[in-house]
């Protein structure tokens, strides 16, 4: 399944990769004390979560794209480099808007 080299699967993997990293990031830092809901919340209301959330959900994708340049998957890597790029300009705008 991972050896393929499609740039929609790219976009896929680079699309789940961060969203699997934020459940990951509030089951380690979060879970016992706060639920879901109110995790977000607290996003909303501290910029600086948004960054130390950032960083694990980008480092992922990073991880993604070196596998796949790596392999020679040129396409994939192309597609996760680009949601890549999305996650951080949408990040920053969060942060800096918000």
């Amino acid at each position: 399944m991972f050896k393929r080299n499609n740039l929609r699967f790219g976009l896929i993997l680079g699309f789940l990769a961060p969203v699997i990293s934020v459940f990951g990031y509030y089951f380690y830092k979060f879970y016992p004390i706060f639920s879901f809901g109110e995790f977000i919340s607290a996003l909303r209301a501290n910029k600086a979560l948004i960054t130390a959330m950032t960083i694990p959900c980008l480092l992922l994708n990073i991880i993604l794209f070196t596998i796949y340049i790596n392999s020679r998957k040129d396409q994939t890597a192309k597609g996760v480099f680009a949601v890549t790029l999305v996650y951080a300009i949408l990040s920053l705008i969060v942060k800096f808007t918000g």
